[in-house]
């Protein structure tokens, strides 16, 4: 085996890339960037019943999102069935695995006669030691490795330290179904083996497969690859994942507006950290990242922590670049692909333009999509409910009276509006807010938005005044 890390992600295609997932994906890719070793990409596509081309899609493509790579080609699990029977054989033939011939009626009544017994109803050994010539005629029997029947077999766990599993609880189990169709539990070693995996980072759900794993490992006289089998995560509330809790694909938190690398950041603190760092850059995660450092206890997802992390990605970003991701990140958003296309070229200007108040108050894209109603509106404005109600008879004659100061300017900028704002205010005996509310309302149809001087310097002249003056007629 090289001296190169080589990690591998696995999911099966049987639904989206879910969330638990792509922290496994992160985490196998983080320790393969941090050794400088490579991680591969592997589709168990074995149940066939279950996989779908689709599901395989959404998988590349949620990791494609992430930004999470991997070398080579995608490997499919399934097209690789000659290889995993070819080993099966193999094994019967050094003695280390058998062909039992057991109907499924015959193995339901071993289990219930060993949980008659007060045994784990497991299978008895029954062909372990015939003679191939006793096998009934006709019958293709399943391959069952043989494991040993005393001691134990000890699983060194980067995470989780060392795990004895006796070997009396681990039974003869199969590894060759009667139809030639190779099980899980042997495919992933046969395949981690010959795509030379040094390094298994799973769940922790999968720790008992380790030991057996380990069986068919020793029976080829293969090195048994480094495992790490990470918590699994909870939601808030300390019960298992589920979809109240955010258990979702990750296109539902693209569609969300989520940045990836905000995800990447918060996905990465869930088990694992460094220090009290809380917002890292991808590099940051690179640099600092080692799987004996993740925590052998659940973590908890929680939304509210996600949301702010992203909005305090959002306020780090440059506001170039955050205009950029943010109109490739439109058609997935919510009500988006319509935005876009009120969004011609000089209002995308606008909204570059208005970036900097934008992103303070914004923390996620759809919270940014709606703040860019008022420089993707067209006149006359649909005023939300609050809006409308802020513009009663009094708050326009507040609004005629400021249009006054407004075209006796010759220069129009955030300062200069603003100055003429408070000598209106002055002059008229009212506090700034009593001008400042309405003017929002007018301006952009709703009663929160970006300062707003910023939104008369963004809209402009002309537009400025014609939506204030929208409202006073």
């Amino acid at each position: 085996m090289s001296d190169q890390v080589v990690t591998r992600f696995a999911p099966s295609p049987t639904g989206y890339l879910h969330i638990g997932g792509a922290r496994t994906a992160l985490f196998n890719w983080l320790y393969a960037q941090h050794t400088r070793g490579k991680m591969l990409l592997r589709i168990e596509d074995t149940d066939r019943e279950r996989s779908t081309e689709a599901a395989t899609a959404a998988i590349i493509d949620g990791l494609t999102w992430l930004g999470l790579t991997w070398e080579g080609e995608a490997v499919s699990q399934f097209q690789r069935a000659a290889r995993h029977r070819e080993v099966a054989e193999e094994l019967v033939r050094l003695g280390k695995a058998y062909y039992a011939y057991e109907t499924p009626a015959e193995l339901d009544a071993m289990r219930e006669a060993a949980r008659a017994q007060g045994l784990p109803p497991r299978y008895n050994g029954y062909w372990r030691d015939r003679d191939a010539s006793e096998a009934p005629k006709g019958l293709s029997g399943a391959i069952r490795i043989k494991v040993p029947r005393d001691g134990e077999t000890v699983v060194d766990d980067l995470v989780q330290g060392e795990v004895r599993f006796p070997n009396k609880d681990l039974d003869d189990f199969i590894i060759l179904r009667s139809d030639g169709v190779p099980t899980y539990m042997h495919a992933v070693v046969v395949d981690d083996h010959d795509m030379g995996v040094t390094h298994i980072i799973r769940g922790d759900d999968h720790l008992t497969n380790a030991a057996r794993q380990t069986a068919i490992y020793r029976a080829m006289n293969w090195q048994v690859p480094k495992m790490a089998h990470i918590p699994l995560i909870h939601g808030a509330d300390g019960a298992k994942l589920s979809k109240r809790h955010g258990a979702l694909g990750v296109e539902a938190y693209r569609a969300m507006g989520y940045l990836p690398e905000a995800l990447l950041n918060y996905l990465a603190r869930l088990g694992w950290s460094h220090g009290d760092d809380e917002v890292m850059s991808i590099e940051q995660m690179v640099s600092w990242f080692d799987i004996v450092d993740v925590n052998k206890g659940a973590a908890r997802f929680d939304f509210a922590k996600l949301e702010a992390l992203n909005g305090v990605h959002m306020r780090g970003m440059d506001d170039t670049a955050l205009t950029k991701v943010f109109f490739e990140t439109l058609p997935h958003l919510p009500n988006g692909e319509a935005l876009a296309l009120q969004l011609d070229e000089k209002k995308k200007a606008k909204a570059l333009q208005a970036m900097p108040g934008l992103k303070e108050r914004a923390k996620t894209l759809v919270e940014l999509a709606d703040s860019l109603y008022f420089i993707a509106a067209d006149r006359p404005l649909q005023l939300d409910e609050k809006a409308a109600s802020l513009l009663d008879a009094d708050a326009k004659a507040v609004l005629k009276g400021v249009l006054g100061h407004f075209h006796a300017l010759n220069e129009w900028t955030a300062e200069t509006t603003e100055a003429a704002v408070r000598a209106y205010a002055e002059t008229a005996g009212v506090k700034l807010g009593k001008v400042a509310q309405p003017l929002r309302a007018a301006l952009t149809g709703r009663s929160t938005s970006p300062g707003v001087f910023d939104v008369l310097a963004v809209l402009g002249r002309d537009e400025s005044l014609a939506r204030i003056a929208d409202q006073i007629d």
